[in-house]
């Protein structure tokens, strides 16, 4: 079950789209609802940050944190959804991540007479503010939003701080190695975006998504700095969650010849904690960046 939850994490958060622009919030209020399902690791995230667990019911694969939502009944992934096992537990209120599937479950869902309240998804500071808002409007419970997001607004404005006295530098997210190919984010993906909110620059923004590079493409982009997700395997002999050892990372003719395999820089971050844009994303683009820069 622990190794769904969190190949579920990981997947969400390989798809989660970054968004140019602020969503609008309309979003109505739910002051009656008693048993929530959140869908979105982000949107479980939030519910706890506000302090309403008691009113969640369940969630998706995808929400791994806290460590306390891994003990709710689990929906499934969630852009993978049944409405068969949504509906069996009997919430009153849906909350979901946009981008939550597939479209014809979500609209099995909306049609049910159950409340469904799409949560926007976020790339930035201002989008971060209205998802957090947007839960708490649901929730009624805006009152508990504030000091979440004056933390927010704190880690970023002094990371544009730290920006002025800084040359850019160039961040290579690798995803995976597969086969010995390197899995890389480009731009539109949740690693670009937490990147960019870190005050560095994204190494590989000729493509969009998630995609192999060639070994020319690794020396060409030039990375400063190498950047992966963290994951805790079940076990030592856990294939599926077992990721590349520095070893072998170095090992790689491609990365050596780079400044990041030069001076072997390499940050490895929690995988919801970095792209899960939630309450924690401001401090997650805070560490990011000292990390990046060095710094206490």
């Amino acid at each position: 079950m622990m190794r769904r939850a969190i190949c579920g994490a990981v997947a969400a958060l390989m798809s989660l789209p970054a968004l140019a622009e602020e969503p609008q919030i309309d979003m109505q209020a739910h002051p009656e609802a008693r048993r929530i399902l959140a869908i979105g690791g982000a949107v479980t995230e939030i519910i706890y940050a506000l302090g309403e667990e008691e009113r969640l019911i369940a969630r998706d694969s995808s929400s791994v944190y806290p460590e306390a939502a891994l003990e709710l009944p689990d929906v499934g992934y969630m852009r993978r959804l049944s409405p068969e096992n949504v509906l069996s537990l009997r919430p009153d209120l849906i909350l979901a991540e946009e981008g939550a599937g597939p479209p014809e479950a979500v609209a099995l869902l909306q049609s049910s007479g159950i409340a469904f309240e799409t949560i926007p998804n976020a790339s930035d500071g201002p989008g971060i503010e209205a998802r957090i808002a947007a839960v708490g409007q649901a929730l009624d419970d805006s009152s508990a939003v504030e000091p979440h997001l004056d933390a927010l607004r704190a880690d970023l404005g002094q990371i544009e701080a730290l920006n002025a006295d800084i040359t850019p530098r160039r961040v290579l997210f690798i995803l995976s190695l597969q086969g010995g190919r390197v899995l890389s984010a480009g731009s539109d993906t949740a690693a670009d975006a937490m990147i960019r909110l870190a005050g560095a620059e994204n190494a590989v923004t000729a493509y969009s998504g998630y995609k192999p590079l060639t070994d020319e493409a690794i020396m060409a982009a030039a990375p400063d700095l190498i950047l992966m997700m963290r994951r805790d395997p079940i076990s030592d002999d856990d294939p599926i969650l077992q990721e590349p050892g520095d070893a072998q990372l170095w090992a790689m003719p491609a990365i050596a010849a780079t400044p990041a395999g030069e001076h072997q820089a390499l940050v490895r971050m929690d995988g919801q904690y970095l792209l899960g844009f939630g309450p924690r994303a401001g401090r997650s683009a805070l560490e990011l960046h000292r990390a990046i820069y060095g710094g206490g």
